[in-house]
């Protein structure tokens, strides 16, 4: 990567601990880089109980581990609590994507994400989420907002980390750390309608836990 000089960061309001609910390692990596960068004082928050199947879950998990511990970040691994996350989509199953089974998930990892944070001293929270062009900003950041709001004091941090390159540098470091590369959202349904839209486009399904940023077919 070219040398980078990046914005200095700040979290709202004064706050100086913060918790940062994790996805995987590809959406994470420009955002923990990003923020260690500015010498905010940060956890990461793993959980992701929407991610299926088990397997794909833990590779995620346990990439996104790594990359932690090469900067020395502190790691919070949540529960897998699946059975929940399938009781909530009940009634959901055929959402879109962006949909309302989207707003659920969300919800439901935000609420957890607050009350650790709550529980163990924090005063801000936020998620790489939004780094995603295939997410809905908007959508994100309203779960978050809502999902601190029960706590005094507490903030979620809207900061758009696609600005300014953000979503190019995920990119540049997740080819760099060859972070294992998802083809899908995560729940099963995404896994479903992924696979729907390739067989229509008579494109090879998605094969899980096979492909890395920077191999071949992985530009």
């Amino acid at each position: 990567m070219s040398e980078l000089i990046r914005e200095k960061l700040s979290l709202p309001n004064g706050h100086n601990k913060l918790l940062l609910h994790s996805c995987c390692a590809p959406c994470s990596g420009e955002v923990m880089e990003a923020i260690q960068a500015s010498g905010i004082e940060y956890t990461i928050f793993f959980y992701n109980p929407n991610i299926h199947p088990q397997k794909e879950y833990t590779l995620r998990k346990e990439e996104n581990m790594r990359f932690a511990e090469q900067h020395d970040i502190p790691f919070i691994d949540a529960d897998y609590d699946s059975d929940n996350w399938f009781e909530r989509a009940r009634g959901m199953e055929k959402e879109p994507e962006r949909g309302i089974r989207c707003t659920m998930c969300f919800d439901m990892r935000f609420e957890r994400t607050a009350l650790y944070a709550f529980e163990h001293g924090f005063t801000a929270i936020t998620s790489c989420l939004g780094i995603s062009r295939w997410k809905d900003m908007k959508q994100i950041t309203d779960c978050g907002v809502r999902a601190a709001a029960p706590y005094s004091g507490m903030v979620y941090w809207d900061y758009n980390w696609r600005k300014q390159g953000g979503a190019a540098r995920m990119v540049e470091i997740s080819k760099r750390e060859r972070f294992y590369q998802q083809e899908y959202c995560g729940c099963v349904y995404s896994l479903r309608d992924s696979n729907l839209h390739r067989k229509s486009q008579g494109r090879e399904l998605i094969k899980l836990g096979v492909k890395y940023y920077g191999d071949e077919d992985g530009e």
